[in-house]
């Protein structure tokens, strides 16, 4: 039996609530994509620990309404993400009707399908997925949203669309500059800063008007490496200044001129301010 409409509206209050969020167009989203498309054929790991999953009781989709980490491939460490985290991101990205998203790490493309609820009518998504599998997965998932295209390989390997918000679900060691480039004026790229070890943190980037970024950061989070965007050198950087320096100093992501005394941390070609973006 499927879980009901309450129940669905349910969980998604408990998500969205959990991440301090009371925006009742994001409370929506959750209550209408239906988690069971996106997860595959039950009983289903529930991830508990790095490389450790615990089966549920059954094939019931009312188990999959809480909020925890189903196992999408555990053999590779991929997760369909805590819902409470994805909430907290998606309420400080702010997805807005009519706007251009870029997906990057879609999964089976359950996050896909909720930022295409939070974008369309008039909006769009185009989601990356560098797992053949999956990619083919969430291609048959969202066939039946017009809103989204999926694009099976890396989102750093060639130009991204011009877009309003970049959503990445996988961690990164820097801002890609690729996904820099794509941002409009406005936009928004929200993404896992993470060192090889330990945990990083969740940042929100903003392109100015005048060519600026601000950024502050949302919450702490580990996610699985980004392919194409970690560099062992900046992962010894951003682990050093992890360790010493509050992640709620960050003000703005500079592009151009050597680090001064601001300086969080720096990577080739970037460096993050405790300054605000001028």
């Amino acid at each position: 039996m499927r879980p009901t409409e309450a129940h669905r509206h349910f969980y998604a209050q408990l998500v969205v609530r959990s991440a301090e969020s009371s925006d009742e167009r994001l409370i929506a989203a959750f209550s209408s994509v239906p988690r069971e498309n996106y997860v595959g054929k039950g009983p289903w790991p529930v991830f508990v620990g790095p490389g450790r999953y615990l089966q549920t009781i059954s094939d019931d989709p009312y188990l999959l309404y809480q909020d925890i980490l189903i196992g999408l491939a555990p053999e590779r460490g991929i997760n369909n993400g805590e819902p409470s985290l994805h909430a907290r991101c998606l309420a400080a990205a702010a997805p807005a009707p009519g706007e251009t998203v870029v997906h990057i790490g879609a999964g089976t493309g359950y996050y896909t399908a909720i930022l295409a609820h939070l974008v369309t009518p008039s909006g769009r998504v185009v989601a990356y997925e560098i797992e053949g599998d999956l990619a083919d997965k969430a291609r048959t998932n969202l066939s039946d949203s017009p809103a989204v295209a999926v694009v099976s390989g890396s989102a750093t390997d060639a130009p991204l669309p011009s877009c309003d918000l970049i959503y990445v679900n996988a961690g990164a060691t820097h801002p890609h500059p690729l996904w820099l480039d794509a941002l409009k004026v406005g936009g928004r790229l929200i993404f896992p800063l993470t060192p090889n070890e330990g945990l990083g943190c969740i940042l929100l980037i903003t392109r100015r008007e005048s060519g600026a970024y601000a950024a502050t950061v949302v919450t702490r989070a580990a996610f699985i490496p980004c392919i194409g965007a970690r560099d062992d050198a900046t992962s010894d950087s951003l682990a050093a200044a992890l360790e010493a320096r509050p992640i709620r100093e960050i003000r703005s992501l500079r592009r151009d001129g050597m680090p001064d005394e601001t300086a969080w941390c720096a990577g080739e070609g970037w460096w993050l301010s405790t300054a605000d973006a001028a």
